[in-house]
């Protein structure tokens, strides 16, 4: 059975998504872009800043699951140019142990939605 996980504290979805589904233990969560969650706005400013609002909409909705950074198994991160790889990864390392990171892939893309830098995904279990 799957539970719709929905939290005021990320952006509400701009489509015809969830923010993220729970299945017995294992959530999986759409992708976050930059959109500060109060606002509607997107926080575009730099790519640390970007990705650093990516994360905490992440860390908004593993909190409304009742889980956290350390429960992630997979990461996919999409970014519209390779050449912010290393700003990216900085700010998203920043969030994971080293020791228990997530599997993770990087791919550049075309483009994202809104035109944003970076969008990430996850998965994740308890």
């Amino acid at each position: 059975m799957k539970k719709i996980i929905s939290t005021t504290s990320a952006p509400t979805p701009i489509g015809p998504y969830s923010q993220a589904v729970l299945t017995g233990n294992t959530l999986y969560a759409s992708g976050q872009i930059a959109l500060h969650p109060e606002t509607g706005i997107l926080v575009l400013d730099d790519i640390k800043t970007e990705t650093k609002q990516v994360m905490e909409n992440i860390k908004a909705v593993l909190k409304a699951a009742n889980m956290t950074f350390d429960n992630v198994i997979k990461s996919s991160i999409f970014i519209s140019d390779m050449n912010n790889f290393g700003e990216i990864n900085a700010v998203y390392g920043s969030y994971f142990n080293e020791v228990n990171a997530p599997a993770r892939e990087t791919v550049e893309v075309s483009r994202l939605p809104k035109d944003v830098n970076v969008e990430i995904s996850i998965i994740a279990a308890k």
